[in-house]
């Protein structure tokens, strides 16, 4: 084995490498040949300017041009050669002559751009060809043209250029192929001089929005959060930063002069920041504004934006199980040790948790009080019923039942920061609007949201995938008290707290759902002078979460017949004739016309992110059996059948397993057992309806209701 064909380690054959040799001598002949060029450019310049001089006073005015030339050629050696050759020239035009500062400004200009190519030519070749590097660098010293174009101007414009506009194209290419990498620095040069974005004066009425934030989101890779922002141009300002500040929940203004990070101005940039989750300055939910400096003070000129992917950083992804069953109940706690749950084949569970109950230490020592860290904050929650739900949940999910847990705001003496300074008034509601306008409110918003979403993911106490915010959210006076305002307004409280519940769920939670609550009151208001109908808060609602950055939302209706008591689902006789009607401008929305909600839900503006139309659960309805059993259990099939054949309707929860005492006195008999424990009518009509034998415990219906078939009714719908 000779010395030339050593082997590797692998057992390869290895080349010798030839020693590369500089030619000494044609480097010298070179320089000599570049050196006399020179001399003789010079001379000619000479001539040329005298010429010019002569020329000037007949009335012509002279103009410049330089031009540069580069060529790379490969010799016999295998060696790269190249060249550049750099011409000065003089053209003569008839015209008036201009003035002296005029001609000025356009030779220093361009100078200035090929300076600039000169700038970027030298940068771009650095250190891919050593020996040639050298070469040209005693050239560059010897070249006073050249020498000369290299000033502080041109290197500002070429790192703008360069730097700025094309950075990463230049950053992957420079040095793969030296020659390509050195023509296109240079139209990246030329497209970045005549493409630099425009800058702008702010005004009173472009500033507030003058840049759009894009979007707001946790990056997957980093865990930080990438504020995304465009704009048509630059902002003129004291300096040149666009700077990022983040405001909180409550926050109507930019709180100080701290911002969070600064970055040069251009049309689109990103801003990367810390997420800081679970911890005393965490921005999960927070807001983001882009601002200038404009008269030494900073000036929001974007609209605030939330992160709208809480699902990136979430523990628990829990699915939602396998059934193409819709049936659901609001269940009786009493029952559940039963086997009834099974027996009438519940898919789908609903229960309330009103705050009051689970807040504050446990009297009981039995049951420990639950503490829970967040937010650099302790929060303790009662032991005992805790443990009561963790019973209710675990069994539902053991069962196989997919659950909605509904949040409701009542008052506790001991924790009125979460009721709205606006609500604290008074009123005659059970349950309250959320209180997200200072901090303490904020953070306990956030901390119970947390709490309950990890405590039932699935992960030993039961698993909770819909989250319900409130109840009947358009009924200000009755369900969701506080002091009457606009409707932007009203929402916009609503809305602050959602967001928070939102974010803090799907932290946890990847695969949770988390709903805004309506009833049937869709195109007005018919229970209170001071109410709002449900069709004007959900475009509301919609257009204030958009502006802020769009999540997945979903609505959680109540399509009650109209009025309550009246027990055929069916029927558009009486007052329902002239409410219930087949369009958007309906009064009302019941079950015969729940196709108008879901159509109006496809409309572009109300799809989701990804161009899907939104989640949709009947999370409350019901047929009062006051009128007889036999029409209740009807009305039950007829709403199953319609809400089966809508493939936007997820599920419905039907009110209620057991009837309630307090709402039999009003008239209304909603459940399938009777107080005493008696089984109605309804319930063989409720166990089967979605199985194969239903033919022969739901046909009945169809002469009460006055059809031949379920198509007749299905086709309607």
């Amino acid at each position: 084995m000779t010395a030339n064909n050593k082997m590797d380690s692998t057992g390869n054959q290895k080349k010798k490498k030839k020693k590369r040799v500089i030619d000494k001598a044609k480097v010298a002949e070179n320089k000599r040949k570049a050196k006399a060029k020179k001399q003789r450019v010079k001379r000619q310049l000479k001539e040329e300017k005298a010429r010019i001089k002569a020329e000037k006073k007949k009335g012509k005015v002279l103009e410049e041009s330089v031009k540069m030339e580069e060529s790379v050629t490969l010799n016999e050696q295998g060696d790269v050669e190249r060249t550049i050759t750099v011409e000065e020239t003089y053209t003569i035009e008839q015209k008036p002559e201009e003035p002296k500062e005029v001609k000025d400004r356009k030779r220093k200009k361009l100078l200035a751009i090929i300076g600039t190519a000169a700038a970027v030519l030298v940068v771009a070749g650095t250190g891919s060809f050593f020996g040639i590097r050298h070469y040209l660098t005693i050239q560059a010293n010897e070249s006073a043209a050249i020498e000369a174009m290299v000033h502080t101007e041109a290197v500002g414009l070429a790192e703008y250029s360069l730097t700025q506009r094309r950075k990463d194209h230049v950053r992957e290419n420079a040095g793969k192929e030296t020659s390509k990498a050195l023509v296109d620095a240079a139209k990246f040069l030329i497209d970045g001089v005549h493409s630099r974005p425009p800058e702008i004066e702010l005004t009173a009425e472009n500033s507030a929005d003058f840049i759009t934030i894009e979007s707001c989101k946790i990056n997957t890779e980093t865990g930080k959060v990438d504020v995304t922002m465009s704009a048509e141009g630059l902002a003129v300002s004291d300096d040149g930063y666009y700077y990022l500040f983040e405001e909180k929940m409550y926050d109507t203004a930019l709180r100080s002069d701290e911002y969070i990070i600064e970055e040069q101005k251009d049309v689109d940039l990103t801003f990367s920041v810390n997420l800081n989750y679970n911890s005393a300055s965490s921005r999960l939910c927070s807001k983001f504004v882009v601002a200038v400096k404009k008269d030494g003070e900073f000036l929001p000129i974007s609209k605030p934006r939330f992160v709208t992917n809480p699902e990136a950083i979430a523990r628990y992804s829990p699915s939602f199980g396998n059934t193409t069953s819709k049936k659901g109940l609001l269940v009786d706690p009493e029952k559940l040790s039963g086997s009834e749950l099974d027996d009438l084949g519940v898919r789908h569970a609903a229960y309330n948790i009103p705050l009051s109950r689970i807040l504050g230490n446990t009297s009981n020592a039995y049951y420990p009080t639950v503490y829970y860290s967040y937010n650099g904050r302790s929060y303790a929650f009662n032991g005992q019923i805790i443990a009561e739900y963790d019973y209710i949940f675990s069994t539902l999910t053991n069962k196989g039942i997919t659950t909605t847990a509904i949040i409701l705001n009542d008052i506790h003496p001991g924790y009125m920061q979460l009721i709205h300074p606006k609500a604290r008034s008074g009123g005659h509601a059970p349950y309250y609007a959320f209180n997200a306008t200072d901090e303490d409110g904020t953070e306990y918003i956030a901390a119970i949201a947390t709490f309950l979403a990890e405590r039932y993911s699935g992960s030993g106490h039961g698993k909770v995938m819909n989250w319900v915010i409130g109840n009947e959210i358009n009924a200000r006076s009755e369900w969701n008290y506080i002091e009457y305002m606009d409707t932007a307004s009203y929402v916009e409280e609503y809305a602050k707290a959602f967001r928070i519940f939102y974010n803090s769920i799907l932290s946890v939670n990847g695969n949770a759902r988390v709903y805004i609550s309506l009833d049937q009151q869709w195109g007005k208001s018919l229970y209170s002078s001071n109410g709002y109908s449900s069709k004007e808060i959900l475009d509301e609602f919609n257009r204030n979460i958009t502006a802020g950055g769009n999540i997945d939302w979903g609505v959680a209706q109540h399509p009650y017949n109209y009025p309550l008591t009246s027990a055929k689902a069916w029927s558009t006789s009486g007052r329902a004739g002239s409410y219930v009607l087949n369009s958007e401008t309906t009064p009302v929305i019941t079950i015969k016309n729940i196709h108008v909600l879901t159509d109006y839900l496809q409309k572009p503006e109300y799809l989701t992110e990804s161009g899907e139309v939104r989640h949709v659960i009947l999370s409350e309805m019901g047929y009062t059996s006051s009128s007889g059993q036999d029409l209740q259990a009807a009305s039950f099939v007829y709403a199953y059948k319609v809400i089966e054949s809508n493939q936007y309707i997820d599920s419905m929860l039907f009110s209620r397993q057991t009837d309630a005492s307090s709402e039999v006195a009003q008239g209304l008999a909603l459940g399938i057992n009777t107080l005493g424990g008696g089984r109605k009518s309804i319930y063989n009509a409720f166990k089967y309806v979605d199985t194969p034998e239903s033919a022969t415990y739901t046909d009945f219906a169809l002469r009460i209701i006055g059809v031949s078939s379920w198509g007749e009714v299905i086709s309607k719908h």
